[in-house]
């Protein structure tokens, strides 16, 4: 934003702002998460080199994403590749990778867990971490916002001319309010539906993402943005696949009893 430094210099180095932010946000995800799989029942030993692998894969995944869908830009210029300072991470690229990367190692340093048990207990710290990345990374990078406005809520990003929808800030707050949801659920009956909280997760941050490209930030007409749309939705409709699998199905024993039964058998 405007009267906010997106980088600044230490001698001949260049450090840009959101990426401290989302470091800031990495390590408070990171917390959160072992927190929760020690709540949880899970050894929590392996988590520090399994959340260094998935940062890894996630930023690289990110960046062959952006590659792919911005090929015209990096034809021919092999060291824009990995130039990863200047930006350019697509977000639903990383996200896949990791896991991938992230389903493996589970099954490698966790084995005999149940997996939907696993991504419950991480699953709300993600959201946490998003939440907070999405207010102290994009926010304070260059081409930060979204499409123009002329309305009361728009700001000014460096990179962009006029006033633009805040997309970050909205990002931020959706997923701030999609965390609270999440951890409602875990005060109701449903906390004993293992992966119910995760399915809940991947439906609304899915639909909500793909919805916020679409209206706020897509152009029709670059492959990347139709590419964040139908991952978007994609990942929503894997969500509903594991909402119908963990649905808490009613035990036979909860039914009605409609056995008839002798006067004398209700001595």
């Amino acid at each position: 934003m405007t009267g906010f430094p997106t980088a600044f210099h230490i001698g001949p180095l260049i450090f840009h702002t959101y990426g401290f932010g989302l470091a800031i946000a990495a390590y408070v995800a990171y917390l959160y998460a072992r927190r929760r799989l020690t709540h949880a029942g899970f050894d929590a030993g392996p988590f520090a080199k399994y959340t260094v692998w998935l940062l890894i894969s996630g930023l690289v995944g990110a960046r062959a994403a952006n590659i792919a869908t911005n090929w015209r830009y990096y034809e021919g210029h092999p060291g824009r590749w990995i130039a990863v300072w200047q930006g350019g991470l697509a977000s639903f690229g990383g996200i896949a990778l990791a896991l991938v990367v992230g389903l493996i190692l589970q099954r490698r340093w966790w084995p005999g867990t149940r997996l939907a048990a696993f991504t419950d207990a991480l699953v709300p710290a993600l959201i946490a971490g998003w939440a907070i990345g999405r207010f102290l990374g994009p926010q304070f990078m260059l081409d930060g916002g979204g499409h123009l406005t002329h309305q009361w809520f728009g700001l000014h990003y460096h990179g962009q001319v006029g006033k633009r929808v805040p997309v970050p800030l909205i990002q931020g707050l959706e997923d701030g309010l999609l965390w609270l949801i999440v951890i409602a659920l875990e005060r109701t009956r449903l906390k004993k539906a293992v992966g119910v909280i995760s399915a809940t997760g991947m439906i609304v941050w899915g639909v909500v993402r793909a919805t916020d490209e679409r209206l706020l930030l897509g152009q029709e007409s670059h492959s990347g943005s139709l590419g964040v749309q139908a991952a978007g939705l994609a990942l929503a409709l894997a969500g509903v696949v594991t909402l119908v699998m963990h649905w808490p199905k009613r035990d036979h024993d909860d039914r009605p009893d409609t056995t008839v039964r002798s006067p004398s058998s209700f001595a």
